[in-house]
């Protein structure tokens, strides 16, 4: 007879039940993170390959900083990293932005040298939070050599804040004078991924010793043999027209080359970098199509000037005429007095000129883009070629400096002058093309140094930063 089953078991069982709401539900979760694992496509995702990520993780012993701890940062491996992202730092609410000490005494070296040391070595990015930072081959990251003059700073700042594209930018800031004043205009940009880096060496940090002006520096102008006999520093070293060290001048060109070693040879975020490096100085202007410009003529460069090695994105033409060469370019062989303003170049050439560090570092002349010229033409391989915009996009607008003695010292009516061209030359910026527009008639010659530059202590400092000293 069959068994007939008892009210009892026809109740309802609540644990039996819940057990089996339990399972559905944790099917339903891991499929459900399956379809995101497997489907999760974060913004411009053809862009890049995952596998090549700097990953940000966030752990509750990190500080509240940039990308936390730099032994995070993964190395990029992989023979596709050429054609792919090379940094990538997603927007997220773990970046937060730096906040740095103010109110350093400036006649406090000890705890400014103790703040530079830092903050080199914390390398923080600000704005992070904001935008992320993706970084690969077709980027162009900005360096601008800041010294000490603060309206200046500001106007370059205003233009950078109007070109295109700038928000997918690195901006960096060397700076040989720390100075709370810059900091501050620094530390607004809102704008970008912004870093700041500090000249160690400099003479704000040593004001009465090498690479200052020591009280028994030999003056520029005695004679070698009054020299000797006074006993002053470096007497049996002047330069070759028989002139001593001028410290304020010298400076620049310590700068610059270190500035060089530091953002490409120690700065975590640019160690697989491969893209461009613009070069910009705190007197500079740039139009709003820079950034589009100098990656449209390292496309033109791959197609039409393989051997191009450096990009300029300015120049000194009187005459500016961009309804005619807005979209053209000049090809020819690097001169420092026609191609110095706006350059732009990647870690392949910066290899060839660290190569020749002896050479800079020796050569007599205290302008580093002279010294560069003639690098070009006695150390680095085959002559440096470089791409020429015929219509300017970098303007000069410093009239007071170390070289400028200028009385009428406004850099706003220059502001206005510029801004005014750019308003007029609207319709031809952002060209559709870019073509060549003719060969440089100039004659290239190692150039004669203009000496300032035959102290040892000023050569022995310069050797020094290609081996991680300062």
């Amino acid at each position: 007879m069959p068994t007939l089953t008892s009210p009892l078991d026809m109740r309802f069982r609540p644990v039996r039940l819940i057990r089996s709401l339990f399972m559905i539900v944790l099917i339903l979760f891991v499929f459900l993170n399956l379809h995101v694992l497997m489907n999760f496509e974060p913004n411009n995702s053809d862009a890049y390959d995952r596998t090549l990520l700097y990953k940000l993780r966030h752990s509750n012993n990190l500080k509240a900083h940039v990308q936390t701890d730099r032994s995070q940062l993964q190395d990029l491996d992989g023979p596709e990293n050429s054609s792919k992202v090379e940094v990538l730092i997603l927007p997220n609410q773990y970046n937060q932005t730096f906040v740095s000490r103010h109110n350093i005494p400036e006649h406090n070296l000890t705890q400014i040298k103790l703040e530079i040391d830092r903050r080199n070595a914390d390398q923080y990015v600000h704005n992070l939070q904001k935008y992320g930072l993706s970084l690969g081959p077709e980027s162009v990251v900005i360096v601008v050599q800041v010294h000490d003059r603060a309206n200046y700073l500001k106007i370059l700042l205003d233009s950078l804040r109007k070109v295109k594209g700038i928000e997918k930018t690195l901006l960096i800031f060397s700076h040989d004078v720390f100075s709370e004043q810059l900091n501050s205009i620094v530390e607004t940009i809102d704008f970008c991924p912004v870093m700041q880096i500090f000249f160690p060496v400099s003479a704000q940090l040593h004001p009465k010793e090498f690479p200052g002006e020591h009280p028994n520096d030999c003056p520029r102008n005695v004679k070698k043999d009054q020299a000797l006999k006074i006993k002053c520093n470096n007497a049996n070293h002047p330069d070759k027209y028989g002139h001593y060290r001028e410290a304020k001048y010298c400076q620049t060109k310590h700068h610059w080359f270190w500035k060089l070693f530091h953002v490409f040879d120690q700065l975590t975020v640019m160690k697989n970098y491969t893209g461009l490096v613009l070069l910009l100085e705190e007197d500079y202007y740039v139009a709003p199509d820079v950034i589009t410009i100098l990656q449209m003529m390292n496309h033109l460069k791959k197609k039409d000037c393989k051997d191009c090695r450096m990009l300029t994105a300015g120049n000194y033409d009187k005459t500016q005429s961009y309804s005619i060469n807005s979209g053209k370019v000049e090809l020819g062989h690097w001169i420092s007095s026609r191609h110095n303003m706006g350059m732009a170049f990647t870690r392949d050439l910066w290899k060839d000129i660290k190569k020749c560090t002896s050479e800079f570092c020796n050569f007599d002349d205290y302008n580093w883009d002279w010294t560069l010229q003639h690098l070009s033409m006695k150390c680095i391989p085959d002559k440096v070629k470089v791409m020429k915009m015929k219509a300017t996009r970098v303007f000069h607008i410093g009239e007071c400096g170390v070289h400028h003695k200028g009385k009428n010292c406004q850099p706003d009516n220059k502001k206005k002058q510029i801004e005014t061209q750019l308003q007029s030359n609207k319709q031809h910026l952002f060209p559709n093309v870019l073509s060549v527009g003719g060969q440089s008639k100039f004659k290239l010659r190692d150039p004669k140094p203009n000496g300032g530059w035959g102290d040892k202590r000023d050569r022995e400092l310069c050797l020094s930063f290609a081996k991680g000293q300062g």
